[in-house]
Order: C-alpha cells, then sequence, then structure tokens
C-alpha cells in the first residue's frame, strides 16, 4: 500500500514539475514588439493570439506606412522593434532601398506563391487587397450624382470638393494610388491627372483607411480606399457605403511582413514572421472584419472578398514602386501644393 501511495505521490510530483516547467518557460519566453501597418483591431488579435500560442510578450504599434518607414529611418542605429507586420510592400521595398531590413526566409513561406514574396526573403506576403472607390449611396442619390466608377469620372466637375483621399507622404493606401495611376498612365500623365484630381479634393487624410469612415458617417461623398476597408466599415453598420473599382484599372497593395535589421528581438521575430504566415493565423483576420484575399495556399479566402474579385487589375510593379517611392512622394508633393497632414 505504501508503495502505490509512494507512486501517486510521485508521478503527482512529476506532473506538477513540468506544468511548472512549461509555465516557467512561456514565462521566459522573452517579447516582441512590431510595427503594425493594418488596422488596429487586426493588430490588437494577432498580439494577443501570437502571445497566448508562444508565450512571448508582444506588443505593437499601429503606424501608416509613412510613418513606420520615417521611424525606422531614425531608429536605424538603435531599432526599438523586430518586425513590420502589415501595409503595402511597397514601403519595405522603400526600407530595403535604406537598409532597414534583412532577409529571412520562414519555413512557412513554401506556402505562399512565389508572386506574394521576395524571392530573397526581405518580405513575405500575408493579404493582397485591391484600391477603388467608396461612397455614400444617400448622399448620392440626394445630390442625384451616379458613383464613379472610373479614374475620369473623378475629374467631373459635379464631384469637386466632394473627395477625400489620404495623401502618399503619410499613407501606403495613397502610395499605392500614386504608383498605379504612374504605372498605368506613365509617370508625367499621372502627375497631370493628380494635379487636376487635387482640386476636386475635399481632404487629404494621414491614414489611408480615414476616407472609409468618413464616407461611411457622411462626412464625405467619395473616398479612395483598398475595397477591404470599405467592406469592413459596411459590415461594422455603415450600411450607406457602396463600392467600386476603376474600370481602367488598377492597383493593389500585398500587405507583407518583414524582418528588421538588427531588431532587440531576432528570434522571437522570426517565430512571430513563421507564425503569421500560417493558415490560421491569416484566417484570423475576418473575426476583426478584415477581408483581404489572403496569400497562403491553404487559406481559405473570406466570403466578403468576392464582392470585389472582379476588380481590373494592372500589372503592378512592387519592385519599382518601392524604388521609386520617395521620389515620386516628392514629386506629387511639389506639382499637387499638397502638404503631408500632421494629423
Amino acid at each position: 500500500m505504501k508503495k502505490i501511495l509512494l507512486s501517486v505521490l510521485l508521478a503527482v510530483f512529476l506532473v506538477a514539475c513540468g506544468a511548472s516547467n512549461t509555465s516557467n518557460d512561456k514565462k521566459d519566453a522573452g517579447k516582441l514588439l512590431f510595427y503594425a501597418g493594418l488596422q488596429e483591431d487586426h493588430a490588437a488579435l494577432i498580439a494577443q493570439e501570437f502571445e497566448k500560442e508562444t508565450g512571448i510578450k508582444t506588443e505593437f504599434v499601429r503606424l501608416s506606412s509613412g510613418e513606420t518607414l520615417a521611424r525606422l529611418k531614425a531608429e536605424k542605429d538603435n531599432m526599438t522593434a523586430s518586425v513590420w507586420y502589415g501595409g503595402p510592400v511597397d514601403g519595405m521595398v522603400a526600407g530595403i532601398e535604406e537598409g532597414l531590413i534583412e532577409p529571412y526566409i520562414s519555413s512557412e513561406a513554401a506556402n505562399i506563391k512565389p508572386e506574394y514574396k521576395d524571392p530573397n526573403g526581405m518580405w513575405t506576403g500575408i493579404y493582397v487587397g485591391y484600391l477603388g472607390f467608396v461612397g455614400n449611396e444617400k448622399l448620392l442619390k440626394e445630390k442625384n450624382l451616379a458613383m464613379p466608377t472610373s479614374w475620369a469620372d473623378l475629374l467631373k466637375p459635379e464631384y469637386k470638393g466632394e473627395i477625400v483621399v489620404a495623401h502618399p507622404g503619410s499613407s501606403g493606401t495613397a502610395y499605392t494610388m500614386l504608383a498605379t495611376l504612374a504605372q498605368l498612365m506613365g509617370e508625367d500623365e499621372a502627375i497631370a491627372y493628380l494635379q487636376k484630381l487635387n482640386g476636386q479634393i475635399r481632404q487629404y487624410t494621414k491614414s489611408g483607411t480615414a476616407p472609409g469612415r468618413m464616407v461611411g458617417t457622411g462626412e464625405a461623398l467619395i473616398g479612395i480606399t483598398f475595397l477591404h476597408d470599405g467592406i469592413k466599415y459596411q459590415k461594422e453598420g455603415y450600411t450607406d457605403i457602396i463600392l467600386a473599382a476603376p474600370s481602367e484599372g488598377t492597383g493593389f497593395e500585398i500587405g507583407g511582413v518583414s524582418l528588421l535589421k538588427n531588431g532587440p528581438d531576432q528570434e522571437n521575430a522570426k517565430k512571430f514572421i513563421d507564425w503569421v504566415l500560417t493558415k490560421k493565423a491569416q484566417e484570423l483576420g475576418r473575426t476583426v472584419g478584415s477581408f483581404q484575399f489572403l496569400t497562403n495556399t491553404t487559406a481559405v479566402n473570406p466570403e466578403e472578398a468576392k464582392a470585389v474579385e472582379g476588380a481590373k487589375l494592372i500589372d503592378y510593379n512592387f519592385d519599382w514602386a518601392g524604388k521609386n517611392k520617395k521620389r515620386l512622394v516628392e514629386r506629387f508633393t511639389k506639382e499637387t501644393n499638397a502638404a503631408v497632414p500632421e494629423k
């Protein structure tokens, strides 16, 4: 009887030790800070779930693409974050040019299509989103106006002072617009077009997601933004929002993830990149209203993404867009005389 009792006590002791060791392993798993270029609620969910699975204390700072690039340049010799997660990879390509990103090819990248990742591991795509227009259907009807369906439509006199869009100097969304038009029309013609469009603009916002919300609340009639953000606001109750993709063709973003050069927590950063590329992590987005197309070949796209899958896409050159970002933004700002908004 004593032998049985001792055996039971020993087993309980070993289980307790194992549980304690597991707990300590998680407690000592370290930390991670990432800069997030996607919606705040999406980034918060990813941080929460990654920490829950790994025990790595995970925090993030939500920044626009332009803000991220500026901060990384300022922190180049003393990096605070270890990962850039979300937002168009054009910005990451610009970061590569500045020496801010280092290669990492995750084992999970095998499930990502070649067109959605850098062959050298400088960035890997996590989602794809299409650029387009959002309109407030109620206000359009009140003003007896049709929803614009082309880039040319936006220049019509009836839309003067009715359009909101972010500034490409602060927003990756707006830079996608600038680079799209440059590739669609040719650079000089695109700048001439944007000078005309500048006369139609009610407000340049700092964030690329702001135009969608402004249209939803009735603060603006027309917004230029990523269409999945428009769908998100529809689902959040802004039911007057309607969507359109420009008939001439439109660009798209690959939202990516990159390992920052000389980040303080490189090993945890690699674990994070591995995790966000998985089917499970990519499919989390829809639970907080992120309805982009997913890059993992085993992941299932959100049902809501079907609403925009018929958009006419241009052959968008991400490498060219990233390498020419600084020059194009400077030219846009100078030739439209549109200052980067402070907030």
